[in-house]
């Protein structure tokens, strides 16, 4: 068994930055990235990320992220910077007190290329530690978003999963694919309600991970997976699936000791959401209670959710002990 350091990305951006990008693009909602940025804001985000990078290297991952920095959308960043996606007022993302812009998608989600373009100036900076590529899930995307084309959810879905495989395609070399899902847990889609069903969001998730020759893994967080979506993801065409055992441990043991595990698992066991740092014993529980009941061959131990709600230096501190806990993990086993 493997275990093995890693984050679900989207960093928060270091102080510094914040002042700089805070001068030269304003703080106002129509200040928010929209992909046509100059020189300037480009070269401050380029430094950031060489930090945020060099970070994750010190701390001994054994993934390493572009951080997602330009993400002020958080998950939407890919429709907010597309010329089909018009944006508008500030909305609650999930159920916390972070916003992104309202994503209108009026045309069709053709290929962009700006995922590609951030991932690229990872590949020098890595010092040879292999890279990890994140995406938003599709089904998280069209439920961040309002569909003003497609007309149909069924066929934004599938038009979301092409654009993003079609965005993969064009992705350097990579070790692993990241795809997050979060919306599959707080909202999943099943009951009356729903205007797509499990298998739609399945095709979906499979249609974007054949895009790549990479590991990719699925990591769906605040909440387990309804018994329903997760057999039905254990037939999707992904290596693996991703836990959140800060928020749903109790749920997410009974399902696993129901209906078992891929054989590649990614483990949320530092909280994304609280500056409170976990011991390597917090973090070595929690991997030894998921291993009480499941034995998948490759672990990855990350945080439970994307690291932007914290502050830099407890942010970093997380990722000095989920390096730790993968390397003494890999001692002892």
């Amino acid at each position: 068994m493997s275990h093995l350091a890693a984050t679900v990305g989207l960093y928060p951006l270091p102080d510094w930055a914040k002042d700089d990008l805070s001068e030269l693009k304003g703080h106002q909602k129509e200040d928010l990235l929209s992909g046509t940025e100059g020189a300037a804001v480009a070269k401050t985000y380029d430094r950031a990320r060489a930090e945020v990078i060099e970070r994750q290297v010190d701390a001994g991952l054994d993934r390493i992220v572009e951080g997602q920095l330009r993400w002020d959308d958080m998950l939407g960043h890919p429709f907010a910077v597309h010329d089909a996606v018009e944006t508008g007022g500030i909305v609650r993302y999930y159920d916390n007190n972070n916003f992104h812009r309202e994503l209108a998608v009026t045309g069709e989600l053709t290929f962009d290329g700006t995922l590609a373009e951030e991932l690229d100036a990872v590949t020098s900076r890595a010092d040879g530690t292999p890279i990890q590529a994140v995406l938003p899930g599709p089904y998280s995307l069209i439920d961040l978003a309002v569909d003003e084309y497609y007309g149909d959810d069924r066929e934004f879905l599938a038009g979301t999963a092409e654009f993003l495989a079609a965005e993969g395609g064009a992705f350097p070399e990579v070790e692993t694919v990241f795809v997050l899902e979060p919306s599959l847990a707080v909202n999943p889609p099943t009951g009356e309600e729903s205007t797509v069903d499990v298998d739609d969001v399945i095709d979906a998730l499979s249609k974007v991970a054949e895009a790549f020759e990479a590991e990719v893994v699925v990591h769906t967080y605040w909440d387990a997976l309804s018994e329903d979506v997760y057999t039905a993801a254990l037939d999707a065409a992904v290596d693996g699936l991703g836990f959140d055992l800060v928020n749903a441990e109790p749920e997410v043991q009974s399902i696993i000791s129901e209906h078992g595990t891929p054989d590649t698992v990614a483990l949320g066991v530092a909280d994304g959401q609280n500056t409170r740092v976990e011991s390597l014993r917090e973090i070595d529980d929690r991997v030894s209670r998921f291993e009480e009941v499941a034995s998948p061959e490759t672990i990855y131990l990350t945080p439970n959710t994307e690291l932007f709600y914290l502050p830099v230096t407890s942010a970093e501190a997380k990722l000095d002990v989920l390096g730790r806990a993968a390397s003494v993990s890999e001692v002892t086993v």
